[in-house]
């Protein structure tokens, strides 16, 4: 078992001037001595006494798979880092892992977003992969098969995906939350044909370096967490690998941040920790029961019946008209559609309650996905007819698609509501 302490975005890589010279704490940063060293993508570090390569990879490059290969076995390392998490490690090497899946458990703790949104991403990453004949992420497994052929210690550097991913979402606002789920999810109809020619490009540098740019212009909150602090944790990890030879497998857009972080000290303790939301995002969650039972209470004081009514009707018609709405477009089956028609007015007004928490179990329920399912989820997620056809994946895209309904109703709901209260 390896001793441990994503690149899911498409990210960029920007490419750097070296010199042979030492810079601070006898570090130096050259071309790789082994053969066909010329790539830019390659470096050769010696610090403190140790020698450190660290190889850029694209994670559905086959050359990428060749260079780590090649790169371990000429250099025979005392230890390989590779740019995998605990979690990601465990999802790489079990093929099984789909069929240990709890559906009610992922529901029960409000995890059916970040589950869909991980498949769309998987998917996009394996329909290029399958374009060219590679396996998302082979470069990684190559490089945990190569080091355990040369007997060296293995490393998962990275930083847990789950931190990374609340650490993200917790940095963004609602509309950003949006635009990133959105592009998420337009991998799944995005018909763009890329090559092999295309990738090795974007991993040398130049594209990749101007995609980083205006990713990190549009998204800055996401590339920080995403990008910039793995940098900085994954070189920590690196630092403190044992060995005098490191061979380090990370994605090609992570090398400049890693080497500019080289001699910068890194508190990998404030990088795990997930911040807690904001007293103005915490308050934000029960501004609407708030202002609706509040509404609600002050009709009912006035003894304003007709007001009262009024605004109860268009609280519920608003809430059940769009979640059902939703629900349907997504596919679920009717009894889902009632049910978020019924539960939407009501978990509306409860923050710790989501649609999706009620709609996803009954339509799970009704399509009980099998393991034969759960075996074709990576196949079926390559397109959005395959996600409506696996019932797993349906009934995910019914529970997000509820809930997203319901948070959209309620806004509208609490509007009418409130310009009901000031007519009246």
């Amino acid at each position: 078992m390896p001793q441990h302490r994503d690149d899911n975005c498409k990210s960029a890589v920007s490419t750097l001037a070296f010199s042979s010279k030492p810079t601070h704490n006898d570090v130096r940063i050259r071309r790789p001595s082994v053969s066909d060293a010329e790539a830019k993508h390659i470096r050769k570090i010696e610090h403190d006494g140790r020698t450190i390569w660290l190889v850029g990879t694209a994670h559905v490059s086959q050359k990428s798979v060749e260079d780590v290969e090649r790169v371990i076995h000429e250099v025979q390392p005392d230890t390989v880092c590779v740019e995998l998490c605990q979690s990601r490690y465990n999802a790489l090497t079990d093929p099984d892992r789909w069929k240990k899946l709890d559906i009610f458990k992922v529901f029960k703790e409000g995890k059916a977003l970040f589950l869909l949104a991980n498949l769309a991403i998987g998917a996009y990453q394996r329909r290029i992969g399958k374009e060219l004949g590679v396996e998302p992420g082979a470069e990684l497994s190559a490089g945990t098969a190569a080091a355990e052929a040369v007997g060296a210690r293995l490393e998962l550097v990275d930083r847990d995906i789950h931190i990374t991913l609340k650490r993200t979402w917790a940095t963004i606002g609602f509309w950003q939350k949006m635009t990133l789920l959105a592009a998420v999810f337009q991998s799944l109809i995005d018909n763009q044909e890329i090559n092999a020619e295309d990738i090795e490009q974007l991993k040398e540098g130049g594209k990749l370096e101007d995609m980083m740019t205006e990713f990190t212009k549009a998204l800055p909150e996401v590339a920080e967490p995403l990008i910039r602090e793995r940098d900085r944790f994954m070189i920590e990890r690196i630092r403190q690998s044992q060995g005098q030879t490191v061979v380090a497998v990370v994605g090609a857009a992570h090398l400049p941040g890693m080497i500019s972080d080289l001699d910068t000290p890194v508190q990998l303790e404030q990088l795990t920790v997930i911040p807690p939301p904001s007293p103005w995002l915490r308050g934000l969650k029960w501004i609407i029961p708030t202002v609706i039972l509040g509404a609600f209470y002050f009709g009912w004081q006035k003894g304003r019946g007709d007001t009262l009514q009024e605004m109860v009707w268009v609280w519920v018609a608003a809430n059940s008209a769009v979640a059902g709405l939703f629900t349907l477009l997504a596919g679920g089956k009717i009894v889902s559609v009632i049910t978020s028609l019924f539960s939407s007015p009501i978990t509306s007004l409860n923050p710790l309650l989501g649609t999706a928490m009620v709609v996803g179990p009954v339509e799970a329920w009704q399509r009980k996905p099998t393991v034969e399912d759960c075996e074709r989820i990576n196949d079926d997620v390559q397109s959005l007819a395959g996600v409506y056809r696996n019932p797993f994946t349906r009934v995910l895209l019914v529970a997000t698609m509820s809930s997203l309904g319901s948070a959209i109703g309620a806004w509208i709901g609490g509007a009418l509501v409130v310009r009901l209260l000031a007519s009246g």
